[in-house]
């Protein structure tokens, strides 16, 4: 069983009203020649009064987040492909009224963009 749904996985703001939940926050890419650098930052939300739960999801996702293009191969998806993606950094915060738990994970992926 997932620790999160796939449909509670989504691209909106504010505090989820769905619990668990994975946001897709803010992003940035920076464009060389012939690839780019893409940046996202993701928001994991747990109602729980500790931040177990949602320390496991970040450890899930920063596992399935783990593309090396020389040992697994690169991955194709819609108009690119990825040569290298990971986790680059996690973080944790607990809501000081103890409700929530929020976690944020930084992935960085090198990808490059395929022939039409």
């Amino acid at each position: 069983m997932a620790l999160v749904q796939a449909d509670h996985v989504l691209d909106v703001n504010g505090r989820p009203e769905i619990m668990p939940a994975v946001y897709i926050g803010e992003g940035q890419t920076i464009f060389r020649r012939w690839d780019a650098t893409s940046y996202a930052t993701l928001h994991v939300w747990f109602q729980e009064p500790g931040l177990v739960q949602c320390k496991k999801a970040v450890s899930a996702i920063v596992a399935a987040m783990r593309i090396d293009a020389q040992a697994d191969g690169v991955l194709q998806i819609d108009g690119f492909i990825v040569h290298d993606m990971q986790a680059t950094q996690t973080r944790y915060m607990r809501d000081p009224h103890g409700s929530f738990s929020h976690g944020a994970v930084s992935v960085a992926a090198i990808v490059k963009a395929r022939a039409a």
